[in-house]
């Protein structure tokens, strides 16, 4: 069964009602970034991660999907693909993109197994 792209993955680790805002994100293959706002509701729960000075002054948007495991002690996020994968993802703003179905779809394709990268890496 696949879970919904804008869905924790059960094995997550991720409690609802977390707050992850300040949480360091990692990729595979190293840092992104902050966890700048996030969403908890189901069926639309999602990342935005403030990549600093990789991307300079770059936010980009993560479906729950993506994350493989959340640690609250180290308050760190792991997500499944490459900081390349991340990086050449559609575009975010803010401002245009966080409410806007379109964007949504275009970003749920790309993170989803029908996507570039045929889904998650790990």
């Amino acid at each position: 069964m696949t879970e919904h792209v804008w869905s924790y993955k059960s094995t997550s680790g991720h409690l609802a009602g977390t707050d992850l805002t300040g949480y360091k994100v990692e990729a595979v293959d190293g840092s992104i970034g902050k966890v700048d706002k996030h969403s908890d509701e189901v069926g639309d729960a999602y990342l935005v991660v403030d990549t600093g000075v990789w991307i300079f002054g770059k936010e980009v948007l993560l479906p729950a999907i993506t994350v493989i495991s959340v640690d609250p002690d180290e308050r760190t996020i792991h997500v499944d693909r490459t900081k390349e994968q991340i990086k050449n993802s559609p575009e975010f703003h803010r401002d245009k993109h966080l409410g806007d179905a379109d964007y949504r779809a275009q970003l749920g394709h790309y993170y989803g197994p029908a996507g570039p990268f045929g889904g998650p890496i790990a």
